[in-house]
C-alpha cells in the first residue's frame, strides 16, 4: 500500500505544517480564495508558538474589505477601529491563548467588488511584550495570509 519512501515523505511534510503554522485568515471552511464582492465568514485563526501566551492579536482589514459583524469569542475583548466613513479598518481582540493553544476568531465581511488579492496583516503580541509580525516585513519568517478575489 505505502512504501518506507512515501511514509517518511507524509511525516516531513506533516512536520513542516505543523512547524510553519502561524496566523492565517480564511474563509469559514478553510478556503483561501472567494468570489468578488461576495459577503464572506472569515476566520482569523491564532496559535502560541511560544513558551508564554499570546495577549492580543491586532488585524489590518485589508482596502476593500467591508467588515459587517462578528461573532462572540469568549474570554476575549475586541476594540475596532474605524475611518472617517465608518468602515472597520482594525480590530484588537485582547485575551489570553496559552502556549500548545490557538483561538479563533469569526467575522463577516464583503469582498472588494474587483478581483485581486487581498492582503491580512496580522500581529501577534505575546505575555512578555514581543510582536510577531505576520506582515511580509520578513516573508521567511511572518508571511501575510492572503485571499484570493476572484
Amino acid at each position: 500500500m505505502f512504501n518506507l519512501k512515501t511514509i517518511l515523505t507524509l511525516a516531513a511534510a506533516l512536520l513542516l505544517s505543523v512547524a510553519g503554522a502561524h496566523a492565517t485568515v480564511r474563509t469559514e471552511t478553510g478556503l483561501t480564495e472567494s468570489a468578488a464582492g461576495k459577503s464572506e465568514t472569515y476566520r482569523l485563526n491564532v496559535p502560541t508558538e511560544k513558551e508564554i501566551a499570546t495577549t492580543q492579536i491586532r488585524l489590518v482589514v485589508p482596502a476593500g474589505v467591508v467588515i459587517s459583524r462578528f461573532q462572540v469569542t469568549p474570554g476575549f475583548t475586541r476594540t475596532v477601529k474605524k475611518d472617517a466613513n465608518g468602515l472597520v479598518t482594525e480590530i484588537v481582540w485582547t485575551g489570553r491563548v496559552a502556549p500548545m493553544e490557538y483561538a479563533r476568531f469569526f467575522f463577516q465581511a464583503k469582498n472588494p467588488a474587483t478581483a485581486g488579492e487581498v492582503v491580512w496583516k496580522i500581529y501577534q503580541t505575546y505575555s512578555d511584550g514581543s510582536v510577531v509580525a505576520w506582515d511580509d516585513t520578513n516573508p521567511a519568517e511572518g508571511p501575510a495570509s492572503r485571499t484570493t478575489v476572484k
